[in-house]
């Protein structure tokens, strides 16, 4: 059977077993009711759209402003509203909220409720965060807490506002992915995985919510612009100090390379977003392609030997064998 579950993740789209699952669990029948009883949203209805993770320099500000160039209503989030101020300065609705505290995504929820009429057509769940520490190194604490924010914040703002985006009649759920978690990037361990949770829980929720007409995308965010990147952290007895400062040059010109300009990909995002069917899984980015090819068509350790040298572990590899060679 994992065979078969490979060949058809590999080659086939992602929703080819999406039917399948619904018809297995009984989720069809039941979409069938529930067709009848919500219609459709109306197309000249404004579109409604909420987003988390709003700081100004992220993606989400971006996002916030690129739907609300286009007639929009945006909530914008984020955990400091004077992070916000630009996009209140445009006219855009901001709310102070933490993904990971229940009584402020409700207090969210009730202010987005009484202000639409009960009603959410898209929920883009942005927020997030980065941990890069190696796995041997790494704070166990600022791991957990990379979870509750990329995965379990997003869980959340579903559990919270699904009744709004049944209410829209075609609502929509974005969830903020990335190439990090498909490619095997070091020191990045606890962010990667978050990431790979991300994508696991959009394609599950693509089914469960099929029947209410809720559309799920997940975002594969290739390296973009953003001013929210963390440095790399080595503490002093990492095994990795001998090679720290090649370390932090290799990281810090990584990091500073040309990337996607966050305005050029929110523009992509949305208008994908704006379509009646948008892919369920939507690439972009820099070096997304590049990802998509080598997950799909070459083996799973393609890429060690160029990421090993790309941020300079071959030397610590080169490091313990001239010393090993000196023992013997």
């Amino acid at each position: 059977m994992s065979s078969v579950s490979w060949f058809l993740n590999q080659f086939f789209p992602r929703t080819l077993l999406d039917r399948i699952m619904s018809k297995q669990f009984g989720l069809n029948v039941f979409s069938t009711q529930i067709k009848q009883r919500n219609p459709h949203r109306l197309s000249n209805q404004q579109r409604v759209v909420l987003i988390t993770g709003c700081s100004v320099g992220g993606i989400g500000h971006a996002l916030a402003e690129e739907f609300h160039s286009r007639g929009a209503r945006v909530f914008a989030t984020a955990r400091r509203l004077e992070s916000m101020r630009a996009l209140e300065e445009l006219g855009i609705t901001t709310f102070e909220l933490d993904v990971t505290s229940i009584e402020s995504i409700r207090k969210v929820h009730d202010q987005v409720s009484q202000l639409t009429g009960g009603r959410l057509d898209i929920l883009i769940n942005n927020a997030g965060r980065e941990c890069i520490m190696a796995v041997s190194d790494m704070d166990i604490d600022i791991a957990r807490r990379t979870f509750e924010i990329n995965v379990h914040g997003a869980i959340s703002m579903v559990q919270e506002f699904i009744q709004l985006l049944v209410a829209s009649g075609d609502g929509c759920v974005v969830n903020s992915g990335s190439i990090a978690g498909i490619l095997p990037l070091p020191f990045s361990a606890a962010y990667n995985s978050s990431k790979a949770a991300v994508h696991a829980l959009s394609n599950t929720l693509r089914v469960e919510l099929a029947p209410f007409n809720v559309k799920v995308v997940n975002l594969v965010a290739g390296e973009v612009s953003s001013s929210t990147s963390r440095p790399l952290l080595l503490p002093d007895n990492s095994i990795y100090k001998p090679i720290e400062s090649t370390l932090l040059r290799k990281c810090g010109r990584i990091s500073q390379a040309t990337v996607l300009p966050t305005a050029h990909y929110a523009k992509r995002v949305v208008n994908e977003l704006s379509k009646s069917k948008p892919k369920p899984w939507y690439w972009y980015g820099d070096k997304s392609l590049l990802c998509w090819i080598f997950d799909t068509f070459l083996w799973k350790t393609s890429l060690d030997g160029m990421l090993i040298k790309m941020f300079g572990i071959s030397e610590l590899a080169g490091l313990i064998q001239s010393k090993k060679a000196k023992n013997d």
